[in-house]
């Protein structure tokens, strides 16, 4: 079976509640229709995005909601170098690109890069630690003074 390389539609993320005991309220619903048009986002980007589609929420709301969801493993968490809280509604495995002049990220999917690590991760060991998994993030800036990621 291939690996899972895309972003969970309405529908995944019902089943995904569903699991977890979790209604699909219509908060919920707005959060993550809001995470799948951003990708990556802090509390007060989902809401702004929210609100200026018509909804009406609140930060602590938002912030609540991904948090809880991140928790769950429905979505991933990051912090940002500006200290800010970023989530990832993509949990499959993927590299981040960290633009680090603009506090954005951006997905890379390289199913042979992160088989490459792995693989060589596999093969060494760190006393007293097991490896749980990987996480790449590249920091990189823009080639052209302030220009963002393109997506």
């Amino acid at each position: 079976m291939a690996p899972v390389t895309h972003t969970p539609d309405l529908a995944a993320f019902r089943k995904a509640l569903k699991s977890h005991g979790l209604k699909a309220t219509e908060q919920r619903l707005a959060i993550h229709t809001a995470m799948m048009d951003l990708g990556h986002a802090s509390a007060d980007m989902v809401r702004e995005h929210i609100v200026s589609n018509g909804g009406k929420i609140t930060v602590a709301s938002v912030y609540n909601t991904l948090t809880q969801l991140a928790l769950l493993g429905i979505y991933k968490h990051r912090l940002s170098a500006n200290n800010k809280m970023y989530f990832d509604v993509n949990t499959f495995k993927h590299i981040h690109l960290y633009d680090v002049y603009n506090n954005q990220y951006k997905d890379v999917i390289d199913e042979e890069l992160v088989s490459t690590v792995e693989s060589a991760l596999k093969k060494r060991r760190f006393k007293g630690y097991r490896v749980d998994g990987i996480d790449i993030q590249i920091l990189c800036h823009p080639s052209h003074r302030k220009a963002p990621l393109s997506f």
